[in-house]
């Protein structure tokens, strides 16, 4: 083989080795983005676990059926935020209102959806928790839904990418999707639908890639 037909099928070989490097790093990279932001999930939702412990503890669940009586559901937020502040360091001041959290395929969050959220806040550690009163007619008693952009306003701030949620009961939170069977929760969080049972299924050993 001469020096110049070897020289040339290095070089193939070269380009092609580093064609295939190519096509595989964009997918390491969001593989392992994904990977930091459902672990910065998990570490949001221990806290949330330790805060409903803790308020347990004190007996102070007692107030949430109390705002029941609330005459409007800014009144209800109001006196739960108060509740909730010492563990989760919401600051007083709302999140201005050109942050708008999206569903996993894109698609926008009709304003009537229960996911719908008006009213955003920054923790001290600037991820983005949005809370919003759902009383429940079944029973009568109040619940509220609790979403946190652990990504902040850094982009996708999409759900089941970077944003996740909770239902608060008065005496238990259960991550969004916790209600459906394993094979709705994983539908969920496909590319083409909203990516809301993302907040449970990742909980439970789910994988953005599986």
């Amino acid at each position: 083989m001469k020096l110049s037909d070897w020289r040339l099928e290095y070089t193939i070989v070269i380009l092609v080795v580093f064609a295939v490097v190519l096509m595989f790093i964009p997918t390491s990279i969001k593989s392992t983005v994904q990977a930091n932001f459902i672990s910065k999930w998990k570490d949001n939702y221990s806290k949330l676990e330790y805060a409903q412990d803790a308020i347990l503890k004190q007996g102070q669940v007692k107030i949430l059926p109390g705002f029941n009586n609330c005459k409007t559901p800014e009144e209800c937020e109001k006196f739960f935020i108060i509740l909730i502040k010492p563990y989760i360091r919401i600051n007083d001041t709302k999140f201005p209102k050109h942050y708008h959290a999206k569903y996993m395929n894109n698609s926008k969050i009709p304003n009537d959806s229960p996911y719908y959220v008006h009213d955003y806040f920054y923790t001290n550690n600037k991820v983005i928790v949005g809370i919003k009163d759902l009383p429940d007619e079944r029973n009568g008693r109040t619940k509220f839904l609790m979403t946190f952009d652990v990504n902040g306003i850094i982009p996708p701030n999409r759900w089941g990418r970077d944003v996740f949620g909770v239902i608060v009961y008065p005496d238990k939170i259960e991550a969004i999707g916790a209600d459906l069977p394993l094979d709705m929760q994983k539908d969920s969080c496909s590319l083409n639908s909203t990516g809301v049972a993302c907040s449970n299924y990742y909980l439970i050993g789910g994988g953005f890639d599986d």
